[in-house]
């Protein structure tokens, strides 16, 4: 871990950076043989349609090649980004949107040979950290239950589900994780400060 660095890349360096990107989601993912070309190609799409986002930021690990990377978009204050959410939003939620401080991670990625979990959980933490978030959220496929599991076993924790318009997947579940203390009061570590308020 020693020899890893962390680099940030803004959006026109992330784009020129695009097929050493696709290639380490391909070896990262778990895709069924014969189906990485298909898998490639989304995250293209995807990667070319996040770049663009106001906000977006990257940071990308490298040793001798790229170990990995982390990138996302600030969640708006107005709540827009929970639209679809499976009930009523948490009220920690909604107050930690409404003070500007949820970043949400719409893509991480770890090469298999490298220490994963404590690689990818420092790429998010210094992401969030950047951007002086007190939560990180992620969107997951819930059909793929090897992602669902990653995620916990790097801290997340699922709060709900929300539904999106096509082409994505209907139903995605909501991981957050947490950078404050938690406490007996607040064992999620989401507690409410009282400088936040909700938007007029």
């Amino acid at each position: 871990m020693d020899t890893v660095r962390l680099r940030r890349l803004n959006r026109w360096q992330a784009e020129d950076l695009r097929e050493d990107l696709a290639d380490l989601h391909v070896e990262s993912s778990t895709t069924p043989s014969g189906e990485e070309y298909h898998g490639r190609q989304e995250f293209l799409q995807r990667l070319a349609h996040d770049v663009q986002q106001p906000g977006f930021d990257m940071l990308v690990a490298e040793a001798e090649a790229l170990a990995g990377c982390a990138y996302g978009i600030p969640v708006e204050r107005d709540g827009s980004w929970w639209e679809g959410f499976d009930g009523p939003l948490p009220q920690n939620l909604e107050q930690l949107t409404a003070s500007g401080h949820v970043f949400a991670i719409t893509e991480t990625l770890i090469h298999p040979h490298e220490h994963a979990r404590g690689l990818a959980r420092r790429l998010q933490e210094r992401l969030l950290a950047d951007h002086q978030a007190s939560l990180g959220v992620t969107l997951v496929d819930q059909s793929v239950h090897s992602a669902i599991a990653t995620f916990t076993a790097w801290g997340w924790q699922e709060v709900g589900q929300i539904h999106r318009q096509p082409p994505g997947p209907p139903a995605l579940r909501v991981l957050v994780l947490q950078l404050g203390e938690r406490t007996t009061e607040h064992p999620d570590g989401l507690a409410h400060n009282a400088g936040t308020q909700r938007p007029d």
